[in-house]
C-alpha cells in the first residue's frame, strides 16, 4: 500500500500507463460479470462517512473541521490501485476504524475526480494510497504507512489522533538530542519509525536528505526503544541503497538486520520492510560473493518461510514474502537463463498463488492480491498459469484492466510483442477515470515506441487520442497528469529524431497547443501544457 509499494506495485509506479486504445483495429470487448452482492469491505467501505472535494478546493471541509474541532483523515487513492483495495480490505472494514473515523473527518480524495491532481500537489501526495492525518486548524500531523498490517496502523492512527505535536517538530527535537534535550516517549519514537518516508515528498527534509536524517534517527534512539531503533536501521539501509546516507556504517547495520531476522517478534513487527525492501537492505548491508551476504540470505529466507505462513499477516503480505523469496534469488542481477530454477521455489510460488486464487473472496482484496500473485508465477517462469489466473480473474476484476497489465508484460517476456501491444489496447480501451486514462496511455505509446517503433501511424493515432481527451482546464494539468504528458513528449521526441517522423511530432504539437491556447495565459498549467513537446518540434 505504500507508494509505495510490493514488487508489483513499484514495477506499476514506472510501468502502469503503458495503455491507450489506438490501434487500427478496434480491441475486443472484454466479458464483464453482473454486478456482485457487496463484500463485507464494500459495506464497511461505503459505512464510513467519507467527504469529497467539491473539485480542487477542500476549504470548506478544513473549515467546518475547525469549527467543529475535530482532525482530517485524508486518503488519496483510486479504484483500480491494488494497494487501495488492500486497505479497503483490511482496514477501513475494521469495526474500530469504522468506529474511530466518528472522531474525526474522513476525507475520500479520488484522483480520477475533478480537481483532484491539483489538490494533490497542494497536499504533495503522489503515490496511491496516501494517508494524512491533519490537526483541526489545518496543520499537517503525519503520513501514515500504507504496507504494515492493519493491527499495526490502528495502533498508529490511534497514536496520531493523540498527539497534538506534528510529527515535524517531534523530528526537530529527535535530531537536536544531544543528552540534555528533553526525552521523546516511547509514542513518539515509534511514530517516527513508522512514518512514510518514502511519500513524505520533502514535506520534512528533501529528498536528497532523507537516507541520513532516517540513520541519524537510528543513531539517536535511545536503547530502551530498541524495536523503533531496529526499524529505523532498517529503513536507513533500505533508503541508503540508492544514495548512501553519509556515516552509513554497513557493518553495523549487518547486525541490525541480522538481529530483527533472528527474532520472530521483532521480524513479524518489520514484516512490510522485509518483505518489500528485502532486494534493496540486502544490497546496502552486504557485498556480493562475501560470507557475510551467504548467511545474510540464509537468515531472511528463514524469517520469510514464517511470514508465508503466518496468519496473523493478510493474505498479501504472505504473498509478500514468498515474492521477496523470489526477488533475493536474483538480488545481484538476472538469473541465467540456461541455469534451472530452484524447484522448490517454483513450487511455493505456485502452491502460495493457488492458494490465494482459492481462498479470497473479498472483491477488494481480489483486486489487490491476484494481480500480484500472478506477477509471482510469471517471476518463476509459469507464465500460462499466471494467464490463466488473470483471465479467469477478468470478468470479475473491480478494474480489469489493471490485470491486463501483467498480460502484456507476460506476452512481452514471451517475445510477443504484437500480443503484448494488444492486451495493452484492450487494457486502455477498458480503463476509467482521466487521469487513468492519461497514465495508461501515456505509457502505451512507450510501448508503442520500444516494441513496434517502425509503426508511424498506430503511434500517431495513440497520442492523437490521449491528447483529444484533455480538458482543456487548468486542473488537468498537476501532478500524475503533468507526468504522463511530459514523459510521452519525451518519448515522442526522441522517437522522432531517430524515426525521422518529424511531421508526425509537428502535427501533435499543433493539435496540443491547441488546448493550451484555451489555458489562462501566464497560467502555471499553461506553462506545463506548451512545455510537453519539444520547442524544436515548434520549429519544424
Amino acid at each position: 500500500m505504500k507508494h509505495v509499494l510490493n514488487p508489483l506495485g513499484r514495477a506499476i509506479a514506472l510501468a502502469a500507463p503503458l495503455w491507450l486504445a489506438a490501434c487500427s483495429k478496434a480491441p475486443e470487448a472484454v466479458a464483464t460479470a453482473p454486478a456482485a452482492p457487496a463484500t463485507a469491505a464494500a459495506q464497511a467501505h461505503a459505512g464510513i462517512d467519507w467527504v469529497k472535494p467539491d473539485g480542487a478546493s477542500v476549504e470548506a471541509i478544513f473549515a467546518k473541521a475547525k469549527a467543529d474541532n475535530k482532525p482530517v483523515f485524508l486518503y488519496w487513492g483510486a479504484v483500480w490501485c491494488p494497494p487501495c483495495n488492500q486497505i479497503k480490505a483490511t482496514v477501513f472494514n475494521r469495526p474500530d476504524f469504522i468506529a474511530k473515523s466518528k472522531a474525526f473527518v474522513p476525507v475520500y480524495l479520488d484522483g480520477d475526480t475533478p480537481g483532484a491532481q491539483k489538490l494533490g500537489a497542494q497536499f504533495k501526495v503522489r503515490g496511491y494510497p496516501t494517508t494524512i492525518l491533519f490537526k483541526p486548524d489545518g496543520t499537517e500531523l503525519t503520513r501514515l504507512p500504507g504496507e504494515v498490517d492493519a493491527a499495526q496502523y490502528m495502533q498508529l492512527l490511534s497514536m496520531g489522533l493523540a498527539s497534538t505535536q506534528p510529527i515535524k517538530e517531534t523530528l526537530a527535537q529527535a535530531l537536536a538530542m544531544d543528552g540534555a534535550a528533553p526525552a521523546l516517549t516511547a509514542d513518539a519514537w515509534r511514530m517516527l519509525a513508522f512514518y512514510s518516508w518514502e511519500i513524505d515528498e520533502g514535506q520534512l527534509i528533501p529528498k536528497k536528505e532523507l537516507a541520513s536524517t532516517v540513520l541519524q534517527l537510528a543513531q539517536k534512539c535511545p536503547p530502551a526503544f530498541a524495536d523503533s531503533a531496529a526499524r529505523l536501521m532498517l529503513k536507513a539501509a533500505a533508503l541508503s541503497s540508492e544514495e548512501k546516507a553519509a556515516g552509513f556504517d554497513a557493518a553495523l547495520a549487518l547486525s541490525a538486520v541480522q538481529g530483527v531476522l533472528k527474532d520472530p517478534v521483532r521480524a513479524r513487527a518489520n514484516a512490510d520492510l522485509l518483505a518489500y525492501n528485502a532486494k534493496e537492505i540486502v544490497k546496502a548491508v552486504s557485498k556480493p560473493g562475501t560470507a557475510e551476504r551467504t548467511a545474510l540470505l540464509a537468515d531472511w529466507n528463514i524469517a520469510l518461510n514464517r511470514l508465508a505462513v503466518d496468519a496473523t499477516l493478510s493474505k498479501g503480505e504472505q504473498l509478500g514474502a514468498t515474492q521477496a523469496k523470489v526477488d533475493l534469488t536474483v538480488v545481484d542481477g538476472p538469473a541465467d537463463p540456461k541455469q534451472p530454477r530452484d524447484a522448490a521455489l517454483v513450487s511455493m510460488a505456485q502452491k502460495t498463488a493457488t492458494a490465494m486464487d482459492k481462498s479470497i473472496a473479498d472483491k477488494y482484496e481480489r483486486q489487490s492480491v491476484i494481480p500480484n500473485a500472478a506477477h509471482l508465477l510469471s517471476d518463476v517462469g509459469l507464465l500460462d498459469e499466471s494467464d490463466a489466473m488473470l483471465k479467469a480473474e477478468l470478468p470479475k476484476a473491480v478494474s480489469p484492466y489493471y490485470h491486463m497489465l501483467v498480460l502484456s508484460s507476460n506476452a512481452k517476456k514471451r517475445g510477443d510483442a504484437a500480443a503484448s501491444l494488444d492486451w495493452a489496447e484492450k487494457a486502455y480501451a477498458g480503463s476509467v477515470g482521466p487521469a487513468t486514462r492519461m497514465q495508461w496511455g501515456s505509457g502505451y505509446v512507450a510501448k508503442l515506441v520500444e516494441l513496434s517503433p517502425q509503426d508511424s501511424a498506430r503511434i500517431e493515432k495513440a497520442a492523437t487520442q490521449i491528447i483529444g481527451e484533455l480538458e482543456a482546464s487548468p486542473e488537468t494539468f498537476y501532478e500524475r497528469n503533468r507526468r504522463s504528458l511530459e514523459k510521452m513528449g519525451k518519448q515522442l521526441g526522441t522517437w522522432s529524431q531517430k524515426n525521422q517522423q518529424a511531421s508526425v511530432l509537428k502535427k501533435l504539437t499543433v493539435q496540443m497547443d491547441a488546448v493550451c491556447a484555451k489555458l489562462p495565459a501566464k497560467d502555471a498549467a499553461r506553462e506545463a501544457c506548451e512545455g510537453v513537446f519539444p520547442k524544436a518540434a515548434k520549429k519544424v
